[in-house]
């Protein structure tokens, strides 16, 4: 056996490393079968793994609006707070007219080596002109030329996006540069994955805070990178109570395999917490925030996540939450034939399963049904993941 390297600067001894991978705070290995024991206790080494000292008292986070206008149905405002005691970010808010409190969901956006702009991505810019061709460009691209937290305030949800460091006005970080952001934060006793944990821990409460938001009915969003974060912060964050997660869930130890995109290094920083992956598996981290609703999306012809690791990720996810008795709360689905997309059908999908979950009877109307055509979540084979 050689103690060399293999293909993508693997160690060649990285099987004999993945078996030893046993996930032993695993609710499966748990060696309690009281869930709220093991969720503490599983919350408690996630926590420690996030390289966050705990905030000395609370922080306020003493808000000001930096601009605003009328964007159609709802007011579009520039607020500023206080995202850490490190410091203020700036984020979009997105508040319906007329009388609230109003459901709300933080949108988290996503990574795909674009950094010039990061909020943006989610809500269409209007302070900042030079962005909106860019914005509109990754819309159409990714987003089948919509901007979620626009749609989302459009159906009466008050939506937030906030940067993450590197992106947008907390940038821009070059691709080639994230490495030594991280092995800069590492230096300083923190991760650049658990710096924005609990930035959007903050961020959730503070969106949970605002008058117009009924701090009882707060869901998160993302797609890509940001549905790691929706689903991550679901299950360390009590103000989230469902969360959306588009085209980022899988098994580790699919994922670790030669020719993976996560073996470049460079973006797994940000989905990466020293150590963790010794305790917890990827759907052990997302499973902490059973019974909560939880909706995952897979696109069937995704090639940053294989049928393999979705299969494998969704089986654990289920028995969890059947395991608490709250199976029609996980909805799991592959959509066949899409790739790494968040496009109109599967947006619809997702704004539904809002609206049952976070908008509630007092909420927004109901929307459209997905048409049963082309593009819709498959019931057969590897897509039978899905369980309502």
């Amino acid at each position: 056996m050689t103690l060399g390297l293999t293909g993508r600067v693997l160690p060649a001894f990285h099987q004999q490393l993945k078996d030893e991978l046993t996930f032993p705070l695993s609710w499966e290995r748990s060696a309690t079968r009281d869930f709220p024991t093991w969720r503490a206790e599983a919350r408690a080494a996630v926590g420690e793994a996030l390289l966050q000292p705990p905030d000395a008292g609370p922080h306020p986070f003493d808000p000001v609006t930096v601009d605003e206008h009328t964007a159609g149905p709802y007011t579009a405002r520039t607020v500023e707070f206080a995202l850490t005691r490190y410091g203020r970010a700036r984020g979009s808010l997105l508040v319906p007219h007329g009388a609230g409190p109003f459901p709300a969901v933080l949108v988290l956006h996503d990574h795909g080596g674009e950094f010039a702009i990061g909020r943006e991505k989610a809500v269409r810019p209007w302070a900042a002109p030079d962005r909106l061709a860019r914005a509109t460009a990754w819309a159409a691209r990714h987003y089948g030329g919509r901007f979620t937290g626009d749609e989302l305030a459009a159906r009466g949800y008050v939506v937030l996006a906030v940067d993450t460091l590197g992106w947008g006005d907390r940038g821009p970080l070059a691709y080639e540069d994230q490495q030594a952001l991280a092995a800069n934060l590492l230096q300083l006793g923190t991760s650049p994955a658990g710096l924005a944990a609990h930035e959007e821990i903050r961020a959730a409460a503070f969106l949970a805070s605002l008058p117009e938001v009924d701090g009882g009915r707060v869901g998160a969003l993302g797609f890509s990178m940001g549905a790691y974060r929706a689903w991550q912060l679901s299950a360390l964050s009590d103000h989230v109570r469902a969360a959306a997660a588009v085209c980022w869930m899988t098994g580790l130890r699919e994922m670790l395999v030669p020719g993976d995109n996560t073996l470049r290094g460079q973006s797994a920083y940000f989905m990466l917490h020293p150590g963790l992956n010794r305790l917890l598996d990827v759907p052990d981290v997302a499973s902490l925030a059973a019974p909560k609703p939880a909706l995952f999306q897979a696109g069937g012809a995704d090639p940053l996540f294989p049928p393999a690791g979705v299969t494998s990720a969704y089986r654990t996810l289920r028995a969890v939450w059947a395991s608490q008795g709250a199976g029609d709360r996980l909805t799991t689905e592959v959509w066949p034939g899409q790739g790494h997309a968040f496009g109109a059908g599967m947006q619809d999908g997702a704004y539904a399963w809002l609206d049952r979950w976070v908008g509630g009877a007092s909420g927004p109307a109901q929307a459209p049904a997905v048409p049963a055509a082309v593009g819709t979540p498959s019931t057969t084979g590897y897509a039978s993941c899905r369980s309502r």
